[in-house]
């Protein structure tokens, strides 16, 4: 079966899955294959469980009319929601970037939400599988789509861009992350910035911080909304007035100054609540409006998240890390004021080669802030000439046994690491 034809399909059953364990009823279950599991055994129990349809790409799986063969189940998915991309007409806009992608998407999602009826990515729903079943949620009665894009190797972005045909653009930053998988810092930049390679040869719109060397430097002739930091940069202008925790700045809009609390922990924020706030200033939001939007969003999945326990107060900045992320979250960290402070940093994961150098960076770093206590968990940390008082453990489990023995209390704790070293486990010991 074509694309077309499953097209005809879909709109009769617009509800797809790629979980024979979430079936909805009416469903079209796509059965993807990973590197341990191949979605085409699943296709009967999808069906038995109430999907209408199962995409299948091996013919002995086809044993049925409801069972459709196509030549390979993930590019048809690819190329299905495109299609519907292309259809509904609906403006999509790409969010990107090394460090506060998902952050400032959800940002953005609450500005644009008191405005238009919104499709946006799920969680961190990004990539090549994330991305094609955001489109396919767009419905009749979408507005708008919000969509992030996140790569670990080069090219990926603007595959991506391929299926999500965005109309506008944004990159929040480019650090040194992935570099096992981009090769380099310069394989970083490359990569995001195929996101204004794509919107200059479509003549869309980026949204770009002018504060910025690198993405200036990238961006060439693509059309451009500008927002700042820095007095002298151009666009909708941002100014820290604290973050202790809590993120506190003020934005000049062309009637005078408005403040914004939000709930956000740490500075670094900053850049990614402006985004959205110039992205709903574009789109004609009214400044009071935006103000509210980003004071009443509420951080959660341990990014940027105050966590107050019974015995301490946690900044979970636990999703994910790596260099330019994690010596940010440091400088922010550095600044607050408590009795007792301490950090627990997991390990910075696909570093690559870079990895032994990137780690005693943060070690060396960390010697030089006042803290009471250091903790630091991973092979890589465990590699690094440190100082004596720093504890250091081979895996998040016998960092989880020390703080159950100790039990901790009243300290301000910094908590950060990879995705990979799952340090969510430890909360329940602090």
């Amino acid at each position: 079966m074509n694309v077309a034809s499953l097209y005809q399909i879909y709109l009769s059953h617009p509800v797809v899955t790629t979980d024979s364990r979430n079936i909805q009823t009416g469903s079209i279950f796509f059965a993807l294959k990973g590197d341990n599991f191949n979605g085409n055994e699943f296709a009967m129990t999808a069906l038995a469980k109430g999907a209408s349809y199962a995409v299948v790409d091996e013919a002995c799986y086809a044993t049925e009319e409801r069972i459709l063969l196509v030549e390979d189940v993930l590019t048809t998915l690819q190329g299905l929601a495109r299609l519907h991309r292309q259809s509904t007409g609906v403006p999509v806009l790409a969010i990107t970037g090394t460090n506060g992608k998902t952050t400032t998407k959800e940002l953005t999602a609450a500005v644009l939400s008191r405005k238009f009826n919104l499709v946006c990515t799920k969680g961190n729903l990004n990539n090549h599988i994330g991305v094609p079943l955001t489109l396919l949620s767009i419905r009749p009665e979408t507005d708008f789509a919000v969509v992030e894009m996140g790569a670990n190797h080069p090219g990926e972005i603007e595959a991506l861009c391929r299926i999500a045909l965005p109309d506008f653009g944004l990159i929040t930053n480019v650090g040194r992350a992935h570099l096992e998988g981009f090769g380099s810092f310069e394989g970083v930049i490359q990569t995001k910035s195929e996101l204004y390679r794509f919107l200059e040869e479509k003549k869309g719109v980026i949204f770009i911080n002018t504060s910025n060397p690198i993405l200036t430097a990238k961006a060439g002739t693509v059309s451009k909304i500008g927002y700042t930091t820095a007095k002298s940069g151009e666009g909708l202008e941002g100014e820290l007035v604290s973050a202790d925790p809590s993120l506190l700045f003020k934005i000049l809009f062309p009637k005078g100054w408005l403040y914004v609390k939000t709930k956000l922990v740490g500075g670094y924020n900053l850049e990614n609540a402006l985004a959205a706030a110039a992205i709903g200033h574009y789109f004609g939001i009214d400044p009071t409006n935006i103000v509210a939007a980003l004071e009443s969003y509420q951080p959660d999945n341990n990014r940027s998240q105050m966590v107050v326990t019974d015995r301490n107060r946690l900044l979970m900045d636990a999703y994910n890390a790596n260099p330019s992320s994690t010596m940010a979250a440091l400088e922010n960290f550095a600044h607050l004021k408590s009795t007792k402070k301490g950090v627990i940093l997991g390990d910075m994961l696909e570093l690559g080669a870079d990895a032994p150098e990137e780690h005693q960076k943060m070690v060396d770093f960390l010697a030089t802030l006042d803290l009471d206590l250091v903790l630091l968990t991973g092979s890589h940390y465990a590699g690094c000439k440190r100082p004596a008082t720093f504890h250091c453990y081979n895996e998040p489990a016998e960092l989880v046994a020390y703080l159950k023995e100790t039990q901790l209390s009243e300290y301000l704790l910094l908590i950060k690491g990879s995705r990979g070293m799952k340090l969510e486990t430890i909360r329940p010991e602090l």
